[in-house]
């Protein structure tokens, strides 16, 4: 029987004979040229769709697994950690870059964030929002770790989650500075890699030991 394929960045599809591809795009960006390159490689390769993914990648659904290797090399691009144990692809919003509403720089802080920790092993899956302001068009609130962009710095949600048990996010800070957000977001991966169990979430983990130790474990107070 047929499965994903970790070491391809393929998840097999429906139909049990067919993959599904992700390329890595950074904060959702991406370029004409890009764009004209998913669509060459979907074409040449007579994939069944491409589908805009809830992680701002782009799939292209429906390949056969003995094409996975040209197709990966025609594009010339990373696999989006879309499966496996570690941190996921960051959802980004505009933020002051783009968007009227931005309060905060999230398509600068989540683009550091994700060359530092995407596809990084963890004991599980762990998502990431980066929002530019209250508006939270990243679903920050929803993440593992979300970021929320206010007047005065970062808001800091920790432990959300979707599923079959969704869990809202604690929020732990009101306005951390842009000098310190990059320690504190290493802070919590940090206590989460060394103390969750195999296959616990964050949210998980803080139900377990409680907000005030978790917060004492990543030395909130040094950030605020």
């Amino acid at each position: 029987m047929k499965t994903d394929l970790l070491e391809k960045g393929a998840i097999l599809q429906r139909d049990k004979e067919t993959y599904g591809i992700a390329p890595h795009l950074t904060a959702g960006i991406v370029t004409p040229d890009v764009l004209r390159t998913i669509a060459d490689v979907a074409e040449k390769y007579n994939a069944a769709a491409i589908k805009v993914t809830g992680a701002q990648r782009i799939a292209i659904v429906g390949l056969k697994e003995e094409d996975l290797d040209n197709a990966w090399e025609d594009l010339g691009m990373d696999p989006g950690a879309a499966i496996g144990l570690c941190v996921r692809s960051i959802k980004v919003c505009p933020g002051t870059t783009l968007c009227k509403r931005g309060l905060q720089d999230s398509v600068g802080v989540g683009s550091k964030l994700d060359s530092l920790y995407h596809g990084k092993k963890l004991p599980n899956k762990f998502k990431i929002g980066v929002s530019g302001c209250p508006n939270s068009c990243s679903d920050s609130a929803f993440k593992d770790l979300g970021l929320i962009g206010g007047g005065k710095g970062w808001m800091v949600y920790v432990g959300g989650k979707g599923g079959a048990k969704p869990r809202i996010a604690d929020k732990i800070a009101l306005s951390v500075s842009q000098e310190k957000i990059y320690d504190l977001v290493e802070k919590v991966i940090q206590v989460y890699d060394e103390n969750a169990t195999n296959r616990e979430r964050l949210g998980d983990y803080i139900d377990r030991v409680g907000l005030d130790t978790f917060k004492e474990q990543i030395g909130l107070d040094s950030y605020l």
